[in-house]
């Protein structure tokens, strides 16, 4: 399937970014999302990656969507965030589930829960699907697990990955990267000394 672009008209959509001959016998996806910044002249910016989403309960929740959510939320409360991940926690007691965000702050939000609340606020107005599923009762609100200084550091490290070729991935669709940090999850308590 191809996708036609009109002139003069950009559209906030998402697109793959497949190369093909001009034959159509073979292509590649690169792997990459983009949106059209312009359209006289053709230009684009790339906004992610295909494989970076979170859609364990149908959300459809992407890395733009994650990050633009996240870095204006803490502009807003001046926090700084040093590393992040996302990833989805599905109840095996009858709960509701939600999104666990791991994330590193340079300096802490004062009040975490307020933080939390003004993200998920953020991640609702920017994806209907996730908003769908909070309304319906499907989700509770995002919940955030602050990781120690240099904690996604030390978990790369232990995992021989250290190094700048090697990024933690800020979305995932299972539990296998969160399970992972738990050693570098700080307690609640501890934040408010």
């Amino acid at each position: 399937m191809t996708c036609t672009i009109k002139k003069n008209s950009i559209s906030n959509e998402n697109y793959v970014l497949i190369i093909s001959s001009n034959a159509g016998l073979w292509s590649y996806n690169m792997g990459d999302t983009i949106k059209f910044v312009s359209t006289d002249p053709y230009r684009l910016v790339v906004t992610g990656r295909v494989k970076h989403f979170i859609s364990a309960f149908g959300e459809h929740v992407i890395g733009e969507e994650v990050e633009s959510v996240l870095m204006s939320s803490a502009k807003e409360n001046n926090v700084h965030i040093t590393e992040f991940t996302v990833a989805p926690y599905i109840s095996q007691q009858g709960e509701k589930g939600y999104h666990e965000w791991f994330i590193e702050f340079e300096n802490i939000p004062e009040d975490m829960n307020a933080f939390a609340k003004l993200v998920d606020k953020k991640l609702r107005q920017k994806n209907i699907y996730y908003d769908d599923l909070i309304k319906g009762n499907i989700l509770q609100q995002l919940k955030i697990s602050p990781i120690q200084k240099n904690g996604f550091i030390s978990y790369m490290k232990s995992i021989g990955k250290l190094g700048g070729q090697n990024k933690v991935p800020r979305l995932s669709n299972d539990r296998k990267l969160a399970e992972e940090l738990k050693p570098w999850v700080m307690e609640m308590e501890s934040l408010s000394q």
